[in-house]
């Protein structure tokens, strides 16, 4: 526990209700009961085809909402009934008027208010924002940031998104945008990010880009990586980050290499954020964070070189409790107040 201050996390279990958590891509919606300890009770999944219009969308997130909703109506709950609905929606969206603006991966949104269209529908309090604020507040109230009073949640996946959580609460900035920590660019000449810019984060240590990384490094140096090369059947373009992963496991060199120098840029990358937030516990999830979590000790090793604050070992560097049902949980953690929630 930090000593930069004490936060109680409230106590959830005493039957404030249930709430539904829907996760929205580009090509499904997931969704789930969800209870007041940030346990799963039901969930379901539904395809979304985001370039058909925005009632097709909507449709699709209501089909996911019914299924969970009807499971819930006929089993006998402790909790009571389903209180409210928080949605995981991609960015960029206005987490304070609940409207998603223009997401690239759901061209049929544009300005579309998906809180207001959806209470609408179900008469219930509905919260919307990123997947990774949502996954940040999720892990602050019940997974591996409970208790802290300060947490940043990075997720690792395609992209990189992180959320800052104070005192329970999201830190959303003036309009909304902030906590963007993957588009923190830590080389001004380095690759040039989908967001425009050069060397963010999420253009040097994402998913994709470490299997760039490690394409790059087994054209160079084949006889490096005979397990990596096994695993694409010789061919290079059809390199994963999970492979990477795998052939990291089987001893593969190149694959080795390729997560020391990503855990290297993590490392510079986390010592921005200590030197700026300094939070009581820095928590990695998302996809492609198991690749990275058997170098935590050497990004924690080099952490006092790639920062100024000289007790930033004392800051823990832990794994996400939630995996790919963060969305779920994340999307339930936004309704938490709704319940009964009072941090």
């Amino acid at each position: 526990m930090s000593d930069s201050g004490s936060f109680k996390t409230p106590d959830l279990s005493a039957g404030q209700g249930l709430v539904v958590g829907v996760d929205v891509g580009g090509t499904k919606v997931a969704a789930g009961l969800v209870d007041p300890c940030g346990t799963i009770l039901h969930q379901t999944r539904v395809p979304m085809v985001s370039n058909n219009g925005a009632e097709s969308a909507l449709a699709a997130v209501r089909e996911a909402i019914d299924a969970v909703a009807a499971y819930a109506r006929s089993q006998p709950s402790p909790h009571g009934a389903v209180r409210a609905i928080g949605i995981c929606a991609p960015g960029p969206l206005n987490p304070y008027t609940g409207t998603v603006v223009n997401p690239p991966n759901l061209p049929c949104w544009r300005d579309f208010p998906l809180a207001k269209e959806v209470s609408q529908i179900y008469g219930v309090k509905v919260r919307i924002d990123n997947d990774a604020n949502a996954a940040a507040l999720a892990e602050a109230l019940w997974g591996a940031g409970r208790g802290y009073r300060l947490v940043f949640c990075a997720t690792i996946g395609t992209g990189i998104g992180s959320g800052f959580v104070i005192d329970g609460h999201i830190y959303h900035g003036r309009t909304g945008a902030a906590a963007e920590g993957g588009h923190m660019s830590i080389d001004y000449r380095g690759p040039r990010c989908g967001c425009g810019k050069l060397g963010c984060i999420e253009a040097l240590a994402s998913g994709p880009a470490i299997a760039k990384r490690a394409r790059s490094k087994l054209a160079s140096t084949p006889d490096l990586g005979p397990r990596l090369l096994n695993l694409c059947s010789g061919n290079l373009d059809l390199i994963t980050g999970e492979m990477v992963g795998k052939a990291y496991a089987e001893g593969d060199q190149v694959a080795k290499q390729t997560l020391e120098e990503t855990a290297e840029l993590l490392a510079f990358w986390l010592g921005n954020i200590v030197d700026l937030l300094e939070p009581d516990i820095m928590i990695l999830g998302g996809g492609a964070a198991p690749l990275i979590r058997p170098f935590f000790r050497h990004i924690e090793d080099r952490l006092p070189s790639c920062c100024v604050n000289s007790r930033c070992q004392e800051i823990p560097l832990v794994m996400a409790r939630y995996g790919e049902d963060a969305g779920i949980v994340g999307g339930a953690a936004l309704c938490a107040q709704s319940v009964g929630l009072k941090a």
